[in-house]
């Protein structure tokens, strides 16, 4: 089945407010879905980095051989097979068959019952009425309605009837090719200063471990372990009322959760003690071990985004690390890359602004006002006119002397060096004349040899061909227009 994703559009105005939850687990999901093969070679070898198993062990995590289980030759277990395979006969549709998720959802109402009557002493080890789990048994075989809150079954009856249940699966709930892999869990341990193994147990990378062997279990497999797991550490909560901590309820539940069937504990020997201390390390992190490790997460995103797929944990580190060392030049790249181009926009408007006004003020009917205001363009030609297009060329930049001697002249001279280097390089501007300037001057000679008064007639004329030769430009402009 193809994992999908629902969006649900709320309109409730109470609810806007509420944070929108994202499933983080959502690309993992559907890589399981979608594509079984790449996702269990990558979990599996993620698993392979934090144990060691060898090759008959590791064929039979992946289902490519059977399990070679404790026991399996003696003659004890051919008697326990053939008395299971007479039980197998006579099986309901939900106890004594295989896992399926019609009899998760028959379980999954004695697990609500009993989280709400967790203070019961001796809960899951005390003993319930046979006759009532009997009834009780056959009404989930059935399908029937079942009213558990009526007072008609005792806590005891619902929690021995759940232990019947997982005790009469074909197989524990982390299944058969599971079990030599959580033995080796168990043996995570620190190291210690010199790289030697000590005694302490590696928490972190036992919780990875269980993480990544969760996720390669069969869904409905998965679906009840994380149910049952979430009812004894609420169990366990409540020790102080029903006398059950986690060891107790690892004892009560570890040859159904863990152990091979038609095995007994002569078969187990050294082992029980690992199994059964497992069992208990579950219960105590179940709240943890249900999450996908961070990159796994990420190599499933990554792989439907189309980007390179980080396969392992020092991949993710790897990318992690060398991403924030290249993100402060990106980040300032992009900042001058903004700025840049916003003032480019605000001048390009600025612009476009000023020919709007020069030309509204040109089709303005002839007033005072409108003198004004061409006056006010006269006096600020630069920055009031529209300007050219053409952007200036700028002036070639010198070359800074690298020599030694520079250095030096530089370091002991300094702004004086660099202003006798300006005034050389310098050279006066010509003096622009004007073509009646050039009338004027012919007509009078010299301005050296005029006397002041003959001065002040021809500034008083050029003032006048001045002021004719505007008024003739605006006649011209308000004709054409």
């Amino acid at each position: 089945s193809d994992a999908i994703c629902n969006f649900v559009i709320c309109n409730d105005s109470s609810l806007r407010s509420q944070p929108i939850i994202f499933n983080p687990d959502f690309f993992v999901e559907k890589l399981r879905h979608e594509k079984p093969e790449v996702f269990t070679e990558l979990v599996v070898s993620n698993i392979t980095r934090l144990i060691d198993l060898p090759g008959a062990e590791l064929a039979q995590l992946m289902g490519e051989e059977d399990p070679k289980l404790p026991g399996a030759n003696s003659t004890a277990s051919g008697f326990f097979r053939s008395l299971i395979s007479l039980k197998r006969k006579e099986k309901g549709v939900v106890f004594g068959s295989p896992l399926t998720e019609e009899g998760i959802a028959q379980v999954s109402q004695l697990i609500e019952y009993l989280h709400k009557n967790l203070r019961a002493e001796g809960l899951f080890r005390v003993p319930g009425n046979s006759i009532r789990q009997q009834i009780l048994k056959d009404a989930l075989n059935s399908g029937t309605d079942i009213d558990l809150d009526s007072g008609e079954f005792h806590s005891n009856d619902v929690a021995t009837l759940l232990k019947v249940f997982l005790g009469e699966l074909p197989e524990p709930l982390l299944t058969h090719k599971h079990f030599h892999a959580h033995l080796k869990i168990a043996d995570l341990t620190l190291f210690d200063e010199k790289g030697n193994k000590t005694s302490t147990p590696d928490k972190e990378r036992q919780i990875e471990a269980l993480q990544l062997l969760f996720l390669i279990l069969p869904a409905p497999n998965r679906s009840l372990l994380k149910l049952l797991l979430d009812l004894l550490y609420q169990t366990a909560k409540k020790q102080d009322k029903n006398k059950m901590s986690a060891h107790n309820l690892a004892l009560m539940f570890a040859p159904h959760i863990l152990w091979p069937r038609n095995v007994t504990a002569n078969d187990l020997q050294e082992n029980i003690t690992k199994l059964n201390n497992g069992v208990t390390f579950m219960i105590k992190h179940s709240q943890k071990l249900f999450k996908a490790p961070v990159y796994i997460r990420e190599c499933a995103r990554l792989h439907y985004l189309g980007s390179r797929a980080h396969t392992s944990k020092d991949d993710l580190d790897l990318l992690t690390s060398s991403g924030s060392k290249e993100l402060q030049p990106l980040k300032s790249q992009k900042r001058s890359r903004l700025d840049s181009c916003h003032q480019e926009e605000t001048q390009q408007r600025t612009e476009e602004a000023l020919k709007e006004l020069f030309h509204h003020v040109h089709n303005m009917p002839d007033s005072a006002k409108k003198k004004k205001l061409i006056r006010q363009f006269n006096k600020h030609p630069t920055a009031l006119t529209p300007v050219s297009d053409v952007p200036a060329s700028p002036a070639p930049r010198r070359t800074r002397s690298r020599s030694f001697s520079g250095l030096i002249k530089r370091k002991v001279l300094g702004t004086p060096v660099i202003l006798e280097r300006k005034s050389r390089d310098t050279t006066p501007e010509p003096v622009r004349v004007s073509k009646e300037n050039v009338q004027l001057l012919q007509k009078c000679g010299s301005p050296a040899h005029m006397s002041p008064a003959k001065l002040k007639s021809l500034e008083g004329q050029k003032e006048g061909s001045c002021r004719r030769m505007r008024a003739r430009l605006l006649s011209k402009d308000s004709s054409s227009l």
